[in-house]
């Protein structure tokens, strides 16, 4: 007898292909029904921010293109998810649902009063772990307890077996009657006013869009990973962080290319290289098991001591960070790529973070926001380590007394000032020598460059020595409490 029609809620796993909730579900002979359902209310505080309800709008496009070339179709709806999810099931006689976990701590919530009402109403609830290598839940240390510094988390992880092979895209078998969905546009993801044009030609949503970052990855960025990464000035990352945050892609996929490739390399540095794209890799499924253990933490720092910060208030000075407007060119040129292609290179994210946090000692809860709004790949669990890692109250932190000087930082990593020059095209004619510190640049210079300080380009904003003295104060009152 064939099998009762099963229902598949898409949600961070926009992909056919190493899918668990859907191969499971299409397994069963039965008809599958694809369904993505719009609640941003139901994520509490942290619901998608503008750019990434842009990539999102793209990536159902394409899932919605995949899944009718293979005779099916993604039943799209309007939130509450608990009605959204009650509907098609009452209208196909459905009796299963499947999902893959997510792990923000309001939908945990959501997602479990959901399981729990339809278990007793008889339907079936299947959930799986699709968008990590490892259940954040069986990672533990010897005592039990979760990890919260990185290097023994990475080698419990290197200790387990290989993550299995990803799962190919299954056949789908279609409903005798399709229940009722409403069209993609009506979800009004995209801006009303379109300012996405550069958006749209650094990125390429959906699942082509990720095959061809990892194409990129193997042919290109491996060769020298390990050193171009931290280069903003070199295309040395693999810009895969979107892709995965939506699930167009899985870590397992990227974990077997890169390790497929590292073995049939003939050369040990090649192999190297794959090993340490590999370990970041892990150091996601290491935000993810944070934020999953410590749920807290998108709010309010791990550290609890650091909840007594003396953070300063300062709209003004805040203003001008977030435009790039700060005076400290790299600063300046990461907040820019920032608002153009909504998207940072992880180097340059760590320093606008270490000036904003400890140069400007503004809060990382209120900028977490900023980010939010304006990242192509806002995700919480990586957000929420990152900005507490530059702020010194997270797990495995920087020590408090680390505070990045953006001139030492670009002159390391942007020597020639290429990635100052293409983000900031107002010191385009200031010599390398003195582009990351353009207010010690010689009058002469300066002018030849047509460069006023003040005009064309600001003042620094902060002075790096009392920056730096009043962050360490800051930092080091906290131990009286």
């Amino acid at each position: 007898m064939k099998s009762a029609p099963s229902l598949v809620w898409f949600r961070q796993d926009l992909r056919l292909a190493d899918n668990p909730a859907l191969h499971v579900a299409s397994q069963r002979g039965g008809p599958v029904i694809p369904v993505f359902v719009w609640a941003p209310e139901e994520e509490g505080q942290w619901s998608p921010g503008a750019v990434s309800r842009w990539w999102l709008h793209h990536s159902l496009g394409s899932l919605s293109d995949e899944l009718r070339k293979r005779k099916s179709r993604l039943v799209i709806r309007m939130g509450p998810a608990s009605e959204a999810l009650r509907s098609p099931i009452d209208a196909t006689g459905a009796d299963a649902v499947y999902w893959n976990h997510r792990y923000e701590p309001a939908v945990v919530r959501r997602d479990a009063r959901i399981a729990s009402s339809l278990t007793k109403e008889n339907v079936g609830v299947h959930t799986f772990h699709g968008s990590l290598l490892f259940d954040p839940a069986s990672v533990s240390t010897r005592e039990g307890k979760p990890y919260q510094v990185f290097t023994p988390f990475h080698r419990t992880c290197s200790q387990r077996d290989e993550p299995g092979p990803p799962l190919s895209a299954p056949k789908l078998c279609s409903p005798e009657r399709w229940p009722d969905s409403i069209p993609l546009d009506d979800l009004h993801l995209l801006p009303e006013i379109d300012w996405t044009a550069r958006m749209r030609d650094a990125w390429e949503p959906g699942v082509a869009g990720a095959e061809k970052r990892v194409d990129i990855l193997l042919e290109k960025v491996l060769t020298n990973y390990s050193e171009d990464r931290d280069r903003p000035d070199h295309p040395g990352t693999s810009r895969l962080s979107p892709h995965l945050h939506f699930g167009e892609i899985s870590p397992r996929q990227v974990w077997h290319a890169i390790s497929e490739y590292g073995e049939q390399s003939q050369s040990a540095g090649l192999s190297q290289q794959a090993d340490a794209y590999l370990r970041q890799l892990v150091w996601r499924e290491f935000a993810h098991h944070l934020l999953f253990h410590f749920p807290h933490t998108a709010n309010q720092p791990l550290r609890e001591k650091h909840a007594a910060f003396p953070w300063v208030k300062d709209t003004k000075v805040l203003r001008e960070w977030q435009r790039g407007r700060t005076g400290d060119p790299i600063v300046d040129a990461g907040m820019r790529e920032l608002r153009t292609t909504g998207w940072m290179h992880n180097r340059v994210c760590m320093i606008v973070a270490s000036f904003l946090v400890k140069d400007l000692l503004i809060s990382w809860t209120e900028e977490a926001r900023w980010f939010w709004d304006t990242l192509v790949d806002a995700d919480l669990a990586n957000n929420t380590f990152g900005w507490q890692w530059a702020g010194g109250c997270g797990a495995d932190a920087a020590p408090y007394f680390r505070i990045f000087n953006p001139v030492i930082q670009g002159e390391k990593f942007d020597p020639n000032g290429d990635y100052v020059r293409r983000w900031v095209p107002e010191l385009v004619n200031i010599p390398g020598q003195w582009i990351h510190q353009p207010w010690e640049t010689p009058e002469a210079i300066l002018e030849q460059a047509g460069v006023r300080l003040g005009r064309d380009y600001p003042q620094p904003i902060v002075d790096r020595v009392f920056a730096r003295e009043r962050a360490l104060a800051a930092l080091q009152s906290l131990t009286r409490h």
